[in-house]
């Protein structure tokens, strides 16, 4: 089995959010599952997430596109896998390839946060590889195909081995946001003795983290941001927006004294399988909600900490019981109250600690691999 691979590689830097780790993961679970990769060696995916001109982003997408194509009829595959935002794909392209013969197969893990309703570039695709459970009932209205998998998370097979806790923390890794901030300040506002530690990037600068820098626009090009904001969001979030846009945000002292630097490698994954209780967080900053009532979904943290032997205690959300048991395989919080409450509780646990470690990573490494996967959506492509 051949999948040629359009995954936002690049081999270049963009200044764009992280993306490089997409590839790393999805390469690697192809070759465990025993299936072979390929991809047009001149196509740099990830170039088409970095903001440049209308002009400079149609001469990305004609060039890479007839690229892609003319690879493929060389090359053939038995099916082209991407992840691809709407703006990046080219219909008329993948079409062509799907003459062909080759199905195609978009995976896309941002529904939740970026839309309302399913894009309709998406209809092209001959399946959709849909991880959030909330974005399954949108494909179905929309009529367009689809299947629910877990976010696709491979775990180098040395780190898959189920370790002994060697602190006692209630571990949270994760970069900073408001909305993770608001809930953290709650949790200790109301149990300062919890023994929580956090790491991750923007927690030591808050500011920077909540207001990004924006371009210093003229008059003219304010009115028509702005005017664009009301049209993507929709004038409640938009005012919910400028509601906040100049708020602050200090961090209490005793959140401060909780805040540790940003982990290596290595220190990722051991304070992940080592720690006491490692801390998942769901919800999201959105103004499409209010402040205080965020959204949430399951993120690639409910598929890595169970995979690395997590006693993980995770912000439920709906569709987290199709992935776990939640009284066996891992534990779920509400709220602020109910975290606090269930990581007491397991503080003084030690054997409920070790059955979570114990079958979290069972049922992620046999369920939520990336092969399981594949060979459900080989399945589907096939009929």
């Amino acid at each position: 089995m051949n999948i040629f691979l359009s995954f936002l590689q690049s081999d270049q830097q963009h200044p764009i959010p992280a993306y490089d780790f997409w590839q790393y993961y999805i390469k690697n679970g192809i070759d465990e599952a025993g299936y072979q990769w390929t991809e047009c060696p001149d196509a740099d995916w990830a170039f088409g997430l970095v903001p440049q001109s209308k002009d400079g982003f149609l001469k990305w997408k004609q060039d890479t596109w007839g690229k892609t194509v003319d690879w493929l009829k060389k090359n053939p595959a038995d099916i082209f896998l991407s992840y691809l935002y709407p703006g990046q794909i080219d219909e008329t392209a993948i079409k062509e390839i799907q003459k062909t013969g080759i199905p195609c197969v978009n995976f896309f893990c941002d529904h939740i946060r970026d839309f309302k309703r399913v894009p309709s570039q998406f209809e092209v695709f001959d399946l959709n590889w849909v991880p959030e459970y909330k974005a399954v009932n949108w494909y179905k209205k929309a009529g367009y195909p689809y299947i629910n998998l877990p976010m696709p998370m491979w775990i180098d097979p040395k780190y898959r081995v189920l370790k002994e806790e060697k602190n006692n923390q209630v571990t949270f890794i994760g970069s900073m946001d408001i909305q993770r901030m608001l809930l953290v300040e709650q949790v200790l506002e109301q149990a300062p003795d919890l023994p929580l530690a956090i790491y991750g990037n923007g927690w030591l600068d808050p500011e920077i983290t909540l207001h990004p820098v924006t371009p210093d626009y003229t008059l003219d090009k304010k009115i028509m941001f702005n005017l664009n904001s009301i049209k993507q969001l929709g004038i409640i979030p938009y005012l919910r927006k400028i509601k906040h846009r100049n708020s602050s945000a200090v961090l209490s002292s005793i959140l401060t004294s909780k805040i540790n630097k940003p982990p290596t490698f290595e220190q990722y994954n051991a304070l992940t399988a080592e720690s006491m209780i490692t801390l998942g967080i769901n919800r999201y900053p959105s103004f499409h909600f209010p402040l205080l009532k965020p959204d949430s979904y399951s993120r690639l943290r409910d598929i890595e900490a169970p995979m690395l032997g997590a006693c993980y205690l995770t912000e439920w959300t709906e569709g987290i019981e199709e992935l776990y048991d939640t009284e066996n395989e891992i534990a779920v919080y509400k709220d602020a109250s109910e975290l606090i409450f269930k990581a007491k509780a397991l503080q003084v646990d030690f054997k409920k600690r070790k059955t979570l470690k114990v079958n979290g990573r069972k049922r992620a490494l046999n369920d939520h691999q990336i092969s399981s996967s594949l060979k459900k959506i080989l399945q589907m492509v096939r009929h």
